[in-house]
């Protein structure tokens, strides 16, 4: 397989594609239609859904509200780079804190996202005008209706800020690739230090591209080499623009990592990697996920011979060589770095890769040589696609309302509220009003359910006492209720959850548990009431 990184994606000897706008007028104007209907709808998809904010969205919030003199040491603690945060910051300042209010920004994100997807599709269109508006539009009509997409345009995390970022830095590399101006190689380092600040994943992401680069820098000549230098040169400024963050991205290296996750051999992250794309683990994911595998295979090995048979040639075919390449190479590299630093993986840090994938199930639609079989597959793929749309706009992620309606209708002034793990304290205290007077405390430190803290965190968790808490509950609470707020099989805590609750009934009696784990949901949780 000869690659040429550095050159213009090259035209793969497709016979002409139709363009969807092709035939009779009343057809041209009910695809109009259809596609309008989609995009409203993939619009209103980006800021619905029932959910409450669960963990990592409560938490990056109270984060996001600090004074931003504050942001580094809260960060350090979290692991996370800033970048986010200080938009959140900013947009909080404008718009408020209500679960409303601070995903709208990743609504925005998710809608900016499909234009985006549509000059990065014209662009892998090459010269033929149908092709061109063929592989744009079906571009923005997978991602406008992908549940991964959709997820994370309704959650307030910085996943969505890093697939845009991913799609402007496409569009700015092969933009200077065809004329390197320095307006264009500075908008790819300021692009890339986005990234590093965005996401820590995009660390691998970069180091491929560069690698791609490097290699046409060795292996070219004359103006080709010239302009691979300029665009590593670009990279590596984008990367010197990470320098004042290095000594907290090193301390989080150190400290904090993902204690919550066990390491899972690459093989398997990149298979659920893949599925999460599709819609995950839910009937509609495994409906999705052959399709989109075929369509981005077909993209590399097929070649349409005419309108019902399609030549496969092992070797590839030139179209999305350079995106499979970065992307296949980014997801198993950095899958594979990862286990190595026994660091866990999930399927979110795969947003750095997923607009090249959309890209490539997008271009697999013009290997289908006949137009109605292009039209039922992305009719198909938009159709399964809203349905897990709609999952996400129905399901609640967490169980942090039922046990603080629960807490708010019983509860009195001075009354203790315990949380083990610290995990389930930001979304729960969040939806506890400031107005009843809790005194709330997690395990196993007695710190703010607001945050937690990360650092050195399975240390810290192997070392406490279930007992010396519980006890510390019982004094501070006096004559008064504890509501202990638990859940089991979380990472680094063993049973020590459970042993409190044993502790605080020895002493109080077994108590009652108005809310118990739904572990249907993504984060579930109980709650036991001590009188």
């Amino acid at each position: 397989m000869k690659i040429d990184p550095a050159a213009p994606t090259p035209e793969a000897p497709h016979p002409p594609a139709h363009d969807p706008a092709d035939g009779s007028r009343p057809r041209a104007l009910l695809i109009g239609v259809l596609v309008a209907g989609v995009l409203a709808a993939a619009v209103a998809f980006r800021f619905v859904t029932k959910s409450d904010l669960w963990l990592d969205e409560a938490l990056t919030v109270n984060i996001a509200k600090l004074p931003i003199s504050h942001l580094e040491d809260a960060l350090r603690r979290d692991g996370a780079p800033p970048l986010y945060y200080l938009l959140l910051h900013g947009w909080i300042q404008v718009f408020g804190s209500s679960d409303i209010a601070v995903r709208a920004l990743s609504g925005v994100l998710g809608v900016a996202l499909l234009p985006l997807m549509y000059l990065a599709g014209r662009r892998l269109g090459g010269s033929d005008p149908s092709r061109r508006r063929w592989i744009a539009w079906a571009a923005v009509l997978v991602v406008a209706s992908s549940p991964f997409a959709i997820r994370y345009s309704t959650e307030a995390r910085m996943y969505g800020l890093a697939m845009v970022l991913v799609v402007l830095g496409y569009l700015a590399l092969w933009n200077a690739i065809e004329r390197p101006s320095f307006g264009r190689l500075l908008a790819i380092a300021l692009i890339t230090g986005a990234l590093l600040y965005t996401q820590y994943w995009a660390f691998f992401l970069v180091a491929v591209v560069g690698a791609t680069q490097l290699w046409t820098a060795w292996r070219s000549r004359g103006e080709q080499r010239a302009t691979a230098v300029r665009i590593l040169v670009a990279l590596a400024v984008g990367g010197l623009l990470f320098v004042p963050w290095l000594p907290a991205f090193l301390y989080q290296m150190q400290h904090t990592g993902t204690p919550w996750d066990s390491p899972t051999s690459p093989p398997t992250n990149t298979a659920l990697g893949i599925i999460d794309f599709a819609g995950g683990r839910m009937i509609e994911g495994w409906t999705l996920v052959l399709p989109l595998v075929l369509l981005a295979l077909l993209a590399l090995f097929g070649h349409p011979r005419d309108r019902w048979r399609i030549d496969v040639d092992l070797r590839t075919f030139a179209g999305v060589r350079w995106e499979w390449l970065v992307g296949a190479l980014t997801l198993f590299g950095g899958l594979s770095l990862s286990f190595l630093a026994r660091s866990g993986f999930q399927s979110r840090y795969a947003s750095v890769i997923y607009p090249l994938f959309a890209l490539s199930v997008a271009f697999g639609l013009i290997v289908l040589g006949d137009n109605r079989v292009r039209y039922g597959l992305l009719a198909f793929i938009v159709l399964v696609g809203f349905i897990g749309g709609t999952r996400n706009v129905i399901t609640n992620r967490t169980q942090a309302s039922q046990v603080a309606d629960q807490i708010s209708a019983g509860s009195k002034p001075g009354d203790v509220v315990g949380y083990c793990p610290d995990q389930l304290g930001p979304d729960v205290s969040r939806v506890l009003p400031d107005s009843l007077a809790l005194k709330q405390y997690t395990f196993p430190k007695f710190e703010s359910p607001k945050f937690v803290n990360w650092v050195d965190y399975a240390d810290r968790n192997n070392a406490a006492s279930a007992d010396a808490y519980a006890q510390g509950l019982l004094r501070r609470a006096g004559k008064h209720k504890i509501w202990m707020i638990w859940s089991t099989g979380y990472r680094t805590f063993g049973d020590k959850c459970e042993q409190i609750l044993n502790v605080l009934a020895g002493a109080r009696g077994q108590g009652d548990t108005p809310v118990r784990p739904d572990d249907q949901l993504y984060e579930f949780m109980g709650l036991t009431r001590y009188p």
